[in-house]
């Protein structure tokens, strides 16, 4: 078997970095062919990705997070047949992790096993088009609250995991919320909204289950929709994302739908995959069985 590794050398605090050596030890252990391509700015795996000659290997695998394999689908769908790549890989190693554990992948030694093992698993794909052009995700896409905390930490990123927890309290003390107009298959929702979350798979934040309902081969995304609340309704909900119990609030709705339509006022910034990356308004799309990931 012949991988290309997408390193991303600074995901979680230089993780990325810090284990290749070993990473390619155990693969060289294994027999496995490998050929490392190391991200030098962010972004970088976009262009590697998008100019990898995907015929030369059986599967294309990141070494990171869920940005890092954000940048590799994408890489990988601008230039090729979704239904010609080889599998990709996920060798967790980012902050979060979230869409590896919907493969089954825990730790870095799973995701060396799946590889090991070759077993590919035919998933779901999510899109969002701004203007003429289209990305992807497969983990979930939000705005909001949630975006307004990402937006908060990276700037506290010297405080890792601590950064978040900053967010979070921040964005509470100076709590806002947006109009939103939403259409979910044809249906129109127009409310006072705190965030929404446009999810294929279960997880966001690591462990957190955004979504605990959500498959990511069945042909529909989760939308978790919370509307307006009062502070201490928001801190007593977020607790209950670690065991997804959060529905439970009355101003948080769940929807299943395969397509969706979001404008809000004022426009929001979207964070697909763990990416602050492209605003509303914003159609989404779920593409079922679109591509191919190694499973554990």
């Amino acid at each position: 078997m012949k991988i290309a590794l997408i390193v991303n050398p600074e995901a979680g605090g230089k993780k990325g970095e810090k284990l290749l050596p070993m990473i390619e030890k155990k693969l060289a252990s294994y027999n496995i062919e490998y050929t490392t391509y190391i991200s030098l700015y962010h972004e970088h795996i976009l262009k590697i990705t998008s100019e990898l000659e995907v015929k030369n290997y059986d599967a294309i695998v990141g070494v990171g997070g869920d940005g890092t394999n954000f940048h590799v689908l994408n890489g990988l769908l601008a230039n090729s047949n979704p239904k010609k790549l080889p599998p990709i890989g996920i060798i967790p190693v980012g902050s979060g992790n979230s869409f590896a554990l919907d493969l089954n992948i825990h730790r870095l030694d799973d995701g060396i096993q799946s590889i090991i093992d070759n077993n590919p698993k035919w998933i779901d794909v999510c899109s969002f088009s701004q203007t003429e052009k289209k990305y992807y995700f497969v983990n979930l896409a939000g705005l909001g609250f949630v975006t307004d905390v990402a937006k908060t930490a990276q700037k506290f990123k010297s405080f890792k995991d601590f950064s978040y927890i900053i967010g979070v309290f921040y964005r509470t003390i100076n709590l806002n919320f947006h109009y939103m107009e939403l259409e979910i298959d044809g249906k129109i929702i127009k409310s006072e909204n705190c965030f929404v979350e446009f999810c294929n798979s279960r997880f966001t934040g690591g462990n957190m289950l955004m979504a605990p309902d959500a498959i990511i081969n069945d042909g529909f995304m989760d939308i978790i929709v919370a509307g307006k609340m009062s502070r201490t309704s928001l801190l007593s909900t977020l607790p209950k994302l670690f065991k997804g119990t959060h529905t439970t609030n009355p101003a948080v709705r769940h929807f299943r739908a395969k397509k969706a339509k979001i404008k809000t006022w004022p426009h929001k910034t979207l964070l697909p995959d763990g990416e602050l990356f492209g605003s509303t308004p914003a159609t989404i799309n779920i593409h079922h069985k679109m591509i191919r990931y190694l499973y554990n």
